[in-house]
């Protein structure tokens, strides 16, 4: 089954969101012009990126350089969204280090051929999910770090140095970046049904090659933000991936 781009497409889009504006109206939300905007902002986003993609998408080098954009744009939102935008080149590190083992696990045992389109499709969701963590560890550790500033300073005049004592304020809340990906990878299929499998589905592939395809991409994301997770916490307790305020008050 693939989408075909006509009239029907269309009026499809228009009858959603014409049902949208209606629901806002109806409970007053206020909301019906954001609506609007933002769902010509999202055709003519995704229309220009979909040619993009097409240009791209014909070579290996061209879903090679597509991917770098990418990953460039992620580390660019995430240290500014982490507060931290001077650590911009530790925040690429951290993505670096969880998408490249993902990468080529994927393409370096042959479940997906190595291809621009490929490339282009599982970077995006690896690099995506990867920005996800990273924001998500740095935004929770760096604010568990400003109200803990008083227990930290307790531990180093008891003798502990940086690493262990950021450590020890850190530990209870590391894992809570992973949790979002591991419920959904308990769940898919039961609660959802996710992006990759749909897509393989409206692509015109089989049931049990949407879930394999499903099932890879969400073991890659697991892996991802596990070694994402990891290393940005390894370089906060070396002082590296910090805001500058943190950077003072920790001493770093």
């Amino acid at each position: 089954m693939t989408v075909t781009l006509g009239v029907g497409l269309a009026l499809a889009l228009a009858l959603l969101l014409l049902i949208a504006v209606a629901a806002d109206r109806v409970g007053r939300f206020g909301l019906a012009r954001q609506q609007v905007v933002a769902a010509v902002r999202a055709i003519m986003q995704l229309a220009a990126v979909s040619l993009v993609v097409a240009a791209a998408a014909s070579t290996v080098w061209g879903g090679l350089a597509f991917a770098l954009l990418m990953f460039g744009v992620a580390v660019y939102t995430t240290a500014k969204r982490t507060g931290a935008p001077a650590a911009w080149p530790w925040a690429a590190v951290t993505l670096a280090s969880g998408v490249l083992p993902v990468e080529l696990a994927v393409f370096g045992s042959g479940a997906a051929p190595f291809n621009g389109l490929s490339i282009i499709a599982l970077c995006g969701i690896v690099i995506g999910n990867a920005m996800t963590a990273n924001t998500l560890v740095g935004r929770r550790c760096f604010a568990e770090l400003r109200s803990n500033i008083p227990a930290y300073e307790a531990m180093l005049s008891l003798g502990f140095e940086r690493s262990p004592g950021i450590g020890l304020v850190l530990d209870p809340v590391l894992g809570e970046a992973l949790v979002p990906n591991l419920d959904q990878t308990k769940t898919v299929g039961l609660v959802t049904l996710p992006g990759a499998f749909i897509g393989v589905l409206l692509g015109g592939g089989s049931p049990l090659q949407a879930g394999a395809a499903q099932i890879l991409v969400l073991l890659g994301i697991m892996a991802c933000q596990s070694v994402v997770v990891l290393v940005a916490t390894r370089l906060m307790r070396a002082g590296r991936l910090l805001p500058h305020d943190l950077k003072a008050k920790l001493h770093a």
